[in-house]
């Protein structure tokens, strides 16, 4: 069974640009790449030539003759002469990428020659991306694929566009929803939450109808990342990066959720790990959230590189690394316990990134006002606030009320409630989360 991704629309548009580039997907591990691309190619291309170079390590002799369009070509016939190399209806699909990003190279050989279509793909982890920038720079197109978000989920669903489009004249309109509108969707969310975007989760689940085997896929997918750490990253900071990854669901577990070098191993110094953090980043597998040194504009170089909070890229990561206690109660009593602030701050972090948007939070060190996220508009600083439980928005109303803050005019609370607007406050339901960028460009605040 194959899921609609956003992806998709993306690709349809890609092959209909005359002047399109060599294509490269960028993502963390078994977020759907390769299916992905598998199923465009197959609608669109009379011939296909799927390269894995870790599954076919001979391939990386390709390039021994050099990497011009012809010479590549002659290698691949020479290693498998089935191989069909049609003009104008042929896709190239180089995978796994970071294996061998010397392929790079040839991108620009492949856009000037013209005859075929070039599509890569790879996890991108550590470091590889920079070598490959350099080796394809103007030559290549990039589109960054995360695992899937809401809207995908509801695809998966059986939901179509017309749902979601219901959501969203909610939101636009400020109009409450239906009792059974909001119980539908709430539950439709709590699974999602608790199974994450990763194709492999949420298909096991769409095909046996509950959770059965998916904590073990997650456990799996968990593992898999280990191992990726273990492989591409160098010497000491293995364990340093290890020691990172396993201690962001407890950190995340605390009330302040800032994440504090000192508390993930004995005697552990920020300068020890600097650049651990940032492999994370670039690898797919976390998010991070910057401390704004001022809530004000522009977002872009106001804020602290130094303090920072970690969220799981996949909300379903966070949910596979509870305790077995919390795993029991999450998933046969859908109680999120301690960890209900962590998971519901996770999955908005989650929502907003895979919407385009870099994460910034802001804690004003002399009191204790504090706003979990912030986004913008074309002229204003919109702070997000997430709500475990629903109740008074302290610092929400200091942000819009003070004059301190002359770039804020409103706000956005994100509860487990209704829709509602009072003292510039904007209240949605988590499960609005991902629509908030669409939102925010279509329409004026008040």
């Amino acid at each position: 069974m194959y899921m609609s991704r956003k992806a998709d629309r993306f690709l349809e548009e890609w092959k209909q640009d005359p002047d399109r580039k060599p294509l490269i997907i960028k993502g963390s591990r078994q977020v759907g790449k390769t299916e992905t691309i598998r199923h465009f190619a197959a609608e669109n291309y009379e011939s296909v030539i799927e390269i894995n170079f870790v599954e076919e390590p001979k391939y990386e002799t390709i390039t021994s003759d050099g990497y011009k369009t012809e010479d590549i070509i002659h290698n691949i016939s020479l290693l498998d002469p089935s191989k069909r190399f049609i003009e104008g209806n042929t896709l190239v699909f180089f995978d796994e990428l970071q294996k061998f990003p010397d392929i790079a190279t040839s991108l620009k050989f492949f856009k000037q020659d013209g005859r075929f279509d070039v599509i890569c793909s790879g996890s991108m982890l550590g470091i590889n991306y920079r070598k490959i920038e350099s080796n394809s720079v103007g030559y290549k197109s990039d589109y960054v694929m995360y695992s899937m978000d809401f809207e995908e989920f509801l695809w998966a669903k059986g939901y179509d566009d017309s749902f979601v489009e219901g959501l969203y004249k909610h939101m636009t309109e400020l109009e409450p929803f239906s009792e059974t509108e909001l119980a539908v969707c709430r539950s439709l969310f709590l699974d999602y939450c608790v199974l994450g975007g990763m194709p492999a989760v949420v298909s096991n689940y769409i095909t046996k109808g509950t959770f059965e085997g998916s904590l073990e896929t997650q456990r799996q997918l968990i593992a898999d990342y280990k191992e990726d750490i273990r492989k591409y990253a160098e010497g000491i900071d293995q364990t340093r990066i290890l020691n990172v990854f396993n201690r962001i669901t407890p950190q995340l577990a605390r009330e302040n959720k800032k994440f504090q070098i000192s508390k993930v191993a004995s005697g552990a110094r920020f300068k020890d790990y600097r650049g651990c953090i940032e492999w994370l980043v670039d690898a797919g597998m976390v998010n991070i959230c910057y401390c704004m040194s001022f809530p004000e504009l522009p977002l872009g170089g106001n804020y602290d590189d130094d303090k920072y909070k970690l969220y799981f890229a996949d909300t379903g990561l966070l949910v596979a690394m509870l305790d077995e206690e919390a795993q029991d109660d999450l998933r046969a009593n859908k109680n999120l316990g301690v960890y209900k602030g962590a998971l519901y701050e996770n999955i908005v972090g989650e929502a907003l990134v895979k919407s385009g948007y870099s994460l910034y939070y802001y804690k004003r060190e002399d009191s204790p006002l504090e706003e979990d996220f912030f986004v913008r508009t074309a002229d204003l600083l919109v702070p997000v606030e997430v709500k475990a439980v629903n109740g008074r928005s302290k610092s929400l109303r200091t942000l819009i009320e003070s004059e301190r803050y002359p770039d804020i005019r409103c706000g956005i609370k994100l509860t487990g409630g209704n829709i509602g607007y009072s003292d510039s406050i904007y209240t949605y339901p988590y499960f609005c989360a991902f629509l908030l960028k669409r939102y925010l460009k279509e329409n004026k605040l008040k």
